[in-house]
């Protein structure tokens, strides 16, 4: 594979010297919009429902289904990302980008229409579909005309999009559950999509033409990881709340991911084209930061998926005010994530972020598991500051550093491999931390609802609605204000080995050196050759050409040799 120039006439040494290097600046920037867009659009969907949820939930009658509707978009997508990353490295990114919005748009649409709570996770499934390939594509998509020494900036501001979205997502569906309605947080989903849709067509690089020899697709690997996946998250999410943890479905459930997913392993040792070549996990850092980002992915979707609606019904603020709330760690997020990304692309050195962006993450646990209900509003605010400096000095760079230990022509796969594992653990942290809070939640109000005498007035846990909560006499909305938060709350305890263990990992991550050069299979001997049809790189703020032509040097036996030798000759030139 070879990248496609934006403007092969720009990239040619006589044109380099007339207008050096306007046109490919132009157009990456406008690509990077396009990309920013699509990354936009998947992590809103994840939190605009966040403060719509309760009176979603409580229109549709379905609270003991609430956790269903934040996993089964985690779920689909989480099964999709393999198969994206694989298909984009086969047949171009904008082909398979724009199949992703046409899905997400048409489960945006479902959504806006759903009239039960099973046709709202349908529609959040079919969202998921196409959200899978949003999130990991625009990563993917940005490495193969950025090298890794340049992107850190590039991920960094992708990653200070997502903090913007963490929190312009619930106060967007703050606003609009007060005003027009839930159900425009569907429907505003299309201008969006159209936009996106344009932006890609338009500015991503034209797909490369196969030849004759097509390649063979991993499609019963794709449908074992798809079954594993499903079958974990199932027996995550209805482990202690619908069914026992011992209970017979729940253990062959567990059994069945199991060998679903040794089967997997099997198909994928003896596949052509796997979906995730097993051969990745020979390199010390692809496993090391997969493993911390599952259990970052835990953390970080388990601590923030119900946060919203604990705010609302703890506090009695409504639904934009709980977004609003959720600004600190949207600020320190965004500002940690724009710093280290510059720092890292200006000094190429990166270990140090992760792991201290881990124990930091770690120490927000502890502090958001000491709040009560009657905590100040600015220590919850604190503890949510503290967790986004954290996510903000560690995402990103993590797929950086899977990045950089691949050539381009599998950095599709590679990126979305990393970030099914992310995702399984996100989807494990949704479906653990709300199946513990919902059963914890359910057992918490009976009692305390029995020993004061105390009933709802007809209601139940299921139709609760932060609206209802706060006109209900003080009696009964201390009781159910303070079961909310000694429900949710000490669980985050659980969470916290979790994180200290991913700081261990990071800390035998081997530094190695930032690529200067778009490479596929090999190491390139000059931006913008000839050789590789790479963009040029962008100078503008680039580290002085000595200090570029030492890393080059040091980076022909770095990374990419090292990634050459995981790949099957079938696969290298």
């Amino acid at each position: 594979m070879t990248v496609t120039p934006v403007d092969a006439a720009a990239t040619s040494p006589k044109n380099s010297q007339q207008n050096p290097q306007r046109k490919p600046q132009q157009s990456l920037v406008l690509l990077f919009v396009g990309l920013l867009l699509t990354m936009l659009m998947a992590s809103l969907n994840q939190t605009v429902l966040a403060t719509a949820l309760p009176t979603i939930v409580g229109d549709l009658n379905g609270v003991n289904h609430m956790s269903w509707v934040i996993t089964s978009f985690i779920l689909a997508s989480t099964i999709t990302m393999p198969v994206y990353g694989r298909i984009s490295d086969v047949f171009g990114r904008r082909p398979v980008i724009l199949v992703a919005i046409g899905l997400f748009m048409i489960g945006s649409i479902t959504g806006a229409l759903a009239s039960s709570i099973e046709v709202l996770i349908v529609s959040r499934v079919i969202q998921g579909l196409g959200g899978g390939g949003l999130m990991i594509l625009s990563q993917a998509a940005i490495a193969d005309v950025v090298p890794a020494r340049q992107r850190g900036k590039y991920m960094g501001i992708m990653g200070a999009a997502f903090a913007v979205s963490s929190v312009a997502g619930p106060l967007l569906g703050g606003w609009l559950t007060e005003g027009p309605g839930w159900r425009w947080a569907f429907w505003i989903n299309l201008p969006f999509g159209v936009l996106a849709m344009l932006a890609v067509a338009l500015f991503l690089p034209a797909p490369k033409k196969l030849g004759a020899d097509r390649p063979r697709l991993d499609y019963l690997g794709m449908a074992l990881i798809a079954a594993a996946t499903t079958a974990l998250v199932l027996a995550s999410t209805w482990g202690g709340s619908e069914y026992e943890w011992g209970s017979p479905l729940i253990i062959g459930l567990f059994v069945a991911a199991a060998v679903l997913a040794v089967l997997f392993v099997v198909v994928e040792s003896k596949a052509v084209e796997p979906v995730i070549p097993l051969s990745f996990f020979a390199d010390r850092n692809f496993t090391l930061t997969t493993v911390a980002g599952l259990i970052t992915g835990v953390a970080m979707f388990g601590a923030l998926g119900y946060m919203p609606t604990y705010i609302q019904m703890v506090t009695g603020v409504g639904a934009a005010q709980a977004g609003l709330l959720m600004v600190p760690m949207m600020g320190t997020m965004l500002l940690t994530s724009v710093i280290t990304g510059m720092v890292v692309s200006r000094t190429g050195h990166y270990k140090t972020y992760p792991v201290v962006g881990t124990v930091v993450v770690a120490g927000s646990l502890v502090l958001l598991s000491q709040l009560q209900a009657d905590s100040a509003i600015w220590m919850l605010c604190g503890a949510l500051g503290v967790m986004g400096l954290g996510l903000g000095m560690s995402m990103q760079i993590m797929v950086l550093i899977v990045q950089n230990s691949f050539p381009v022509s599998v950095v599709g796969t590679a990126t979305a491999a990393n970030n099914y594992f992310r995702q399984v653990g996100a989807t494990l942290g949704s479906a653990v931390v709300g199946s513990l809070f919902i059963t914890r939640l359910q057992d918490i109000l009976g009692e305390r609802m029995a020993s004061s005498g105390a009933a709802a007035g007809g209601s139940s846990v299921n139709n609760l609605t932060p609206e209802m909560v706060q006109q209900l006499p003080d009696a009964m909305h201390d009781v159910i204000v303070g079961s909310y938060n000694e429900a949710l709350m000490p669980i985050f305890l659980y969470i916290l080995p979790l994180m200290i263990a991913a700081a261990v990992l990071l800390l035998f991550v081997q530094q190695k050196p930032l690529a200067t050069t778009v490479e596929d299979g090999v190491r390139a001997t000059s931006a913008g050759s000839p050789e590789t049809g790479a963009l040029p790189l962008l100078r503008g703020d680039e580290a002085d050409s000595d200090e570029i032509a030492v890393d080059d040097a040091e980076a022909r036996s770095g990374p990419s040799l090292e990634s050459a030798r995981l790949i099957s000759p079938s696969k290298t030139r």
